[in-house]
């Protein structure tokens, strides 16, 4: 897939595609206190060096000796956002296909090998671009600490009361994937082709073998049929998921691209960088609508967020202070 010659989003701001339900559940998940101060506990205690090294450890760094098409996808994504500095690419084994961007100073960008297989060029360019998107969103602080969460302490070991802390960085993540794609979207220019990717990744079937229409026709299904019963059960599988459900990332996306957002921000009409923020657009009823919902995962444990943040520092200590040993 050949971009077009030139075609840069100079200086565009993550705010110009964001998705209502990112910036709300960010807004959110920012009013929690002491949050930040915990997450930053994280990488200070040296978990963040213990991905970072386990990832390198294991892994290919891609380069122009190393898969170059995937490497000249990779900053392809970065000069289309007018992103200066771009992170190292690494491809890493695993039982499925997934990508990840991480670490809180330096991102880099991790592809499990499945992808590289499975998707064709213009997913490989989707995949990546959506991980660009994360970079300039600066999503990458809280996802290195959900993913270090997900890895030292699982569902049967994290103590109970920071299950809530857990249950929003959950929440948070899978809203920040639906502005990524918006930005894969952009980067390629080419909505489907991230339709394709979500479905092939959905279905572990090359794309040629599967149907797109029949796929999108499903997404609307999804989201405006079925009972009360099986809208609250989707509800309730989401809230274990580090991702949305492809189906709804579908509907999502094409919503948007419907509305017009994409066609104008793709001729040149965008918030820049450099623009002031409305303070007005990062409120309202969706950050109240989040805001709400976290401080209900809290409550539903029993435990404010002060005394899950206190918990969460106390059990970082007694882990920091013993042998140090990492669970996958």
């Amino acid at each position: 897939m050949e971009l077009a010659e030139g075609y840069r989003l100079e200086g565009i701001s993550p705010k110009a595609y964001e998705h209502p339900a990112d910036r709300a559940a960010t807004a959110a998940l920012s009013a929690i206190p002491h949050l930040d101060t915990v997450v930053r506990k994280l990488i200070e205690l040296g978990y963040e060096r213990a991905l970072r090294q386990s990832l390198l450890g294991a892994s290919v760094r891609l380069g122009d000796a190393q898969l170059p098409e995937m490497w000249n996808a990779h900053l392809r994504a970065y000069k289309t956002l007018d992103i200066e500095s771009v992170p190292d690419l690494y491809l890493t084994t695993a039982p499925y296909p997934n990508a990840m961007t991480v670490g809180s100073g330096k991102p880099l960008v991790v592809l499990q090998s499945p992808l590289v297989g499975l998707l064709d060029e213009a997913g490989h360019a989707s995949v990546l671009a959506h991980e660009a998107g994360h970079v300039l969103s600066d999503h990458v602080l809280y996802r290195t600490a959900l993913l270090i969460l997900l890895r030292i302490g699982g569902a049967a070991r994290l103590p109970v009361g920071l299950m809530p802390m857990r249950a929003a960085l959950l929440e948070w993540h899978r809203a920040s994937e639906l502005s990524c794609d918006r930005a894969a979207a952009l980067v390629t220019r080419d909505p489907i082709a991230m339709c394709r990717t979500l479905m092939v990744l959905a279905g572990g079937a090359a794309a040629e073998r599967l149907d797109l229409d029949a796929f999108m026709l499903q997404a609307t299904e999804y989201r405006e049929k079925g009972s009360l019963l099986e809208r609250l059960t989707r509800l309730s599988i989401d809230l274990n998921l580090t991702h949305g459900m492809p189906v709804r990332r579908v509907h999502e996306l094409m919503a948007w691209v419907k509305g017009g957002d994409y066609d104008r921000i793709v001729g040149g009409q965008y918030q820049r960088r450099d623009e002031p923020i409305d303070a007005r657009y990062e409120a309202g009823e969706a950050a109240a609508h989040y805001g709400e919902r976290f401080a209900g995962f809290f409550k539903d444990a029993g435990e404010s967020a002060q005394q899950a943040m206190d918990q969460l520092s106390d059990w970082l200590k007694k882990r920091s202070d013993g042998d140090g040993e990492e669970e996958e």
